[in-house]
């Protein structure tokens, strides 16, 4: 299951934006997270995926989600402007941001190309 993140958690787990300029990942495993809200169709759509690539995946690489209504300062940190909005977390090398409702296979493909090359 993605582990849903607040504020206090993505500072630790991911990247502590408020010490740091430089982008600098937190993780011991690549990561995927997920912006969405609850009102959102598309983010309906992606959740399952997200879900079922989370046991798919397990042990490779860690899933989060973010609510932007909730997380307002996260969403806005990354400059969320649409949702659902994927981050794919590289452990070396900048994260790449994804809008819309990728299909399973998309994900899959940058999980294993990209993020497990």
């Amino acid at each position: 299951m993605p582990e849903h993140l607040t504020k206090e958690t993505f500072l630790e787990k991911v990247f502590d934006f408020e010490n740091k300029k430089e982008w600098e990942f937190q993780g011991e495993l690549p990561a995927v997270i997920d912006f969405y809200a609850d009102w959102c169709g598309p983010c309906k759509m992606v959740a399952p995926i997200v879900e079922e690539l989370s046991e798919e995946y397990e042990g490779k690489v860690n899933f989060y989600k973010i609510d932007t209504e909730d997380q307002q300062e996260l969403a806005a940190a990354f400059g969320i402007q649409s949702i659902p909005s994927i981050l794919f977390i590289p452990l070396e090398g900048k994260p790449q941001m994804a809008a819309g409702a990728l299909p399973k296979e998309t994900f899959k493909q940058v999980l294993d190309d990209e993020l497990l090359a």
